[in-house]
């Protein structure tokens, strides 16, 4: 695998155990990569080995769900330090790319020959397409994990093996750019739909600009430019006098993402009614039989799949009655365009809990099926303190139409002394109008979904309103 320019970029990927207790580190299992053309991006040579480490007793029973890998089929394989110099060779003075690799991948790289005495191999620039992907194509993708990439593009299931994970790397990145070439191409009324107003690239030496004006674009930048070339423009490279401080741009990847509100799991893709649904499609706590609920996966949007919450096989909305406001309309976290996205917090009784922590334990045991790893955040908050009980959070959504907003829920009012709703009308999206009517000790009748996500490691049910009648104090 010499080569004399050592041009070609090295997709890489390793196996690792994983820790069972404070303080305990990683040990590498496998080894694989694989040699690309930049130019073409088509495989040139491939290398994958597994790997003996020092303790065999590392190898936990949760090691072994992730990757396969068990104590056995290592026993006989060589030690990091009998492949050390085919590791070094491969990935020394190459362009280096992986998914996740600048945080996880590169540092195992770097443990494994300071545990055996060496320097560790030195790349000449690298992609991290976690950080790519998501910057570029990842508001349509849900989460940004490997897997949820391959399953949008119809690639199969991930086997947590390093070669096929280094393959399937390569063609999610090829799928991506292609999609992004076909979107660029599109007229500007169609390419504006797919892509976030609000987006801004990354410059080489870490910073941001602003969003790019494309109205003069010229098959010579943008997402225009050949695969390969666009690639290597996003390579951090360096002068051959400057040596690569991978820690460095490490740490400025991770202070440059984009934090994004983990609630939003995915672009608003369908519109509410004008009318809310039939108040008969929803149930009260009461009404929910514990047993009946489960959770499935259904087909979403281009290929990929979303968890629904399911009761009696018919999908799951409740309605809860005379719910205290604990805290009024967060505005906190923004959507695509800069405007709010508007939620509220409400105590929870005590049959309302029983019902989601049943659709909590259904929906996290289907996430953890399918792959996931991210934290948990259970839809019911119980949190020590003056408040002590629970709450869970109520959101407002917004949707869109043209480049008019407006709230996806109905809004009524209920006077004290009266059954009667009045539907209150609103001439513009306007928070600070809603924080007058959700203040803290207000009332609320709430008709709401339920809506699963899985976003930038986190994961959860959102509680999506559809109707609210306020309670007029």
């Amino acid at each position: 695998m010499e080569s004399s320019d050592r041009s070609e970029i090295v997709f890489f990927d390793v196996e690792t155990t994983i820790p069972t207790r404070p303080g305990q580190g990683y040990a590498l299992l496998e080894f694989g990569a694989i040699l690309v053309c930049p130019r073409k991006l088509v495989e040139l040579a491939s290398y994958s080995t597994l790997i003996r480490p020092n303790d065999l007793s590392l190898i936990s029973g949760k090691s072994e769900r992730c990757n396969g890998i068990t104590s056995y089929s290592v026993s006989n394989a060589p030690p990091f330090s009998a492949i050390a110099d085919h590791v070094f060779d491969l990935l020394h003075g190459r362009i280096w790319a992986g998914h996740n690799i600048l945080r996880f991948d590169c540092v195992r790289i770097q443990e494994a020959f300071a545990e055996i005495g060496r320097l560790p191999p030195e790349p000449k620039g690298a992609i991290d397409t976690l950080t790519l992907l998501t910057e570029r194509f990842g508001r349509r993708a849900g989460n940004m994990k490997m897997a949820t990439l391959a399953s949008y593009f119809g690639l199969g299931h991930q086997m947590h093996r390093s070669l096929d994970d280094v393959r399937m790397n390569l063609e999610v990145l090829k799928y991506c750019a292609t999609v992004l070439f076909l979107e660029s191409s599109l007229p500007d009324i169609l390419a504006n739909s797919f892509n976030s107003p609000n987006t801004a690239r990354r410059t080489r030496n870490g910073g941001r600009v602003l969003p790019e004006d494309n109205s003069g674009s010229t098959p010579e930048n943008g997402t225009n430019q050949m695969l390969g070339e666009k690639i290597l423009n996003i390579v951090d490279t360096r002068p051959e006098t400057e040596s690569f401080n991978l820690r460095r741009l490490s740490e400025e990847i991770m202070v440059d993402a984009v934090e994004d509100n983990p609630m939003e799991e995915r672009p608003t893709l369908e519109s509410l009614d004008e009318g809310c649904s039939s108040s008969s499609s929803f149930l009260t706590p009461e009404d929910v039989s514990i047993p009946s609920i489960s959770a499935s996966l259904v087909p979403f949007y281009r290929g990929s799949r979303r968890i629904q919450i399911i009761h009696k096989d018919v999908v799951l909305k409740l309605v809860c009655t005379h719910l205290k406001v604990r805290f009024g309309i967060s505005t906190k976290f923004v959507d695509q365009a800069g405007r709010p996205r508007l939620s509220f917090v409400v105590d929870a009784p005590q049959g309302l809990c029983q019902v989601l922590d049943a659709c909590d334990t259904h929906a996290k045991s289907m996430f953890m099926q399918s792959g996931s790893t991210s934290d948990w955040r259970p839809v019911v908050s119980r949190k020590n303190g003056y408040w002590n009980f629970p709450t869970v959070r109520l959101n407002v959504p917004t949707v869109i139409t043209g480049d008019v907003a407006k709230y996806g829920a109905e809004i009524f009012q209920k006077e004290a002394t009266s059954s009667t709703e009045q539907k209150l009308l609103f001439s513009k999206f306007d928070a600070a109008e809603l924080e007058t009517l959700f203040t803290p000790g207000t009332f609320v009748d709430a008709f709401f979904s339920l809506d699963p996500f899985d976003y930038q490691q986190n994961a959860g049910i959102r509680l999506v309103a559809e109707k609210l009648v306020i309670h007029s104090k």
